[in-house]
């Protein structure tokens, strides 16, 4: 274990240069908390490709997904009741690739995954590849707790969201005009061939809490990559890829290239290096982005918080649309590397 530490030290060492310009901190963990953090999502995302017009936009949902998420908890809501207020509204937002607004399948259609957990009991809930699930948040929240599984699919998840109650949508509530032109363009050229349509070749939205009585949650959504084929689900509905929480160490939702996260169980990484290598949260979240997700060649980026209120948000991509709100109702918000 000693050498391990010793190991881990070292690359943190080589690593503090590179991340101090994309690492947000809280202030001291003894003087405030940060009770909420979401992210929109990490990508190509600079300043030369955004309007003014736009940038407002992203960051007025941020700010509505904050504010709702917040306000859940000034009210004694638990961290899971503001994780899920705070995704529903990016989800319903059509700035995201998340619920309306999510990239489309090859064949053109919307195929979303979300995933939850609970910090305090290790509960956790997930769904992949639904189509007529208007908040797949709100259905992972019901497989946690609502049913016997950690994770339901497809036709079988959606049945379950009608048993209980859910609000159902046709598939084309999804499917915005832009995300057409874009998979026409894809299609017509390439990925690699249109550099616009890099910002959403793969994002998420996501959102970590921790609560008034102390417990820590997180959650995820997306709708995957543009594009995909044959059933892809990537990391967000994965347990320990792009999704996890654990009173003992910290809650994460990660966004990115998920073939990567998965491989790497990312989240689940950076809770086992604050609980077994004694990392803080900025130390074992920079580890895993610049370390060893960068080493193996995937772009992406997470939210962390630990249990005593401090963030981290890392990523090694141009950006990442992010933001948090502290115990006294300050929010930041922030979309560039710098």
């Amino acid at each position: 274990m000693q050498a391990f530490k010793l190991l881990i030290t070292g690359m943190l060492l080589l690593l503090t240069a590179e991340t101090a310009s994309n690492v947000s901190y809280a202030t001291p963990a003894d003087t405030a908390r940060v009770v909420l953090v979401v992210h929109g999502g990490a990508g190509t995302i600079t300043r030369d490709r955004m309007t003014p017009e736009r940038e407002q936009q992203y960051r007025a949902a941020l700010r509505e997904a904050l504010e709702a998420g917040y306000r859940v908890l000034q009210e004694g809501g638990t961290s899971l009741d503001a994780v899920v207020a705070a995704i529903r509204i990016l989800e319903d937002s059509p700035l995201f690739n998340a619920g309306r607004g999510a990239v489309l399948t090859s064949e053109g259609t919307a195929e979303l995954d979300a995933s939850i957990m609970d910090g305090r009991t290790l509960q956790a809930g997930a769904v992949a590849g639904v189509k007529t699930v208007k908040n797949p948040i709100l259905l992972a929240r019901r497989v946690m707790e609502a049913s016997p599984h950690v994770m339901l699919i497809g036709r079988g998840a959606e049945t379950f969201a009608q048993e209980q109650g859910l609000e159902l949508v046709p598939n084309e509530y999804f499917v915005l005009p832009e995300r057409r032109e874009q998979l026409r363009r894809m299609k017509e050229r390439g990925m690699g061939a249109v550099p616009e349509l890099q910002e959403h070749a793969y994002g998420t939205v996501g959102a970590v809490a921790l609560d008034r009585y102390g417990n820590l949650a997180a959650g995820t959504s997306t709708g995957g990559i543009m594009g995909k084929r044959f059933g892809r689900v990537g990391d967000s509905p994965i347990i320990g890829a792009g999704t996890y929480a654990d009173n003992a160490a910290c809650a994460i939702s990660a966004t990115g290239q998920g073939e990567y996260f998965i491989r790497a169980a990312i989240a689940h990484e950076i809770v086992a290096l604050m609980k077994y290598a004694g990392l803080t949260v900025e130390q074992a979240a920079a580890a895993a982005i610049h370390g060893t997700l960068t080493r193996m060649g995937g772009t992406g980026g997470v939210i962390a918080l630990d249990r005593n209120g401090r963030a981290a948000m890392v990523f090694n991509t141009e950006g990442m649309y992010r933001g948090y709100v502290d115990e006294h109702g300050h929010i930041t918000i922030q979309i560039y590397r710098d």
